[in-house]
């Protein structure tokens, strides 16, 4: 996947993020679905972003970018900040 495949959707799990807050306020689904959910995308969104940092990670030290590969929403979501 390349930078804007990955930006691209990232984008669409943002927006998708929006609009299932904008059905929570408008009575469409219940809070535990918006939680589920949004639990979800964002864990999605985490494997977007690291796949992102190694896809520029490889290319700053000069090695295929093609070479990063997503990590498991376990491994990703266990990072120390």
């Amino acid at each position: 996947m390349k930078d804007n495949e990955i930006l691209g959707q990232i984008n669409e799990l943002i927006d998708e993020e929006h609009a299932l807050r904008q059905r929570l306020a408008a009575g469409e689904v219940t809070t535990e679905e918006e939680h589920a959910r949004i639990k979800s995308l964002e864990e999605d969104l985490d494997r977007c972003w690291d796949l992102l940092r190694q896809r520029r990670a490889h290319r700053n030290v000069g090695e295929d970018p093609d070479n990063a590969a997503p990590r498991p929403v376990s491994e990703v979501e266990n990072y120390l900040q």
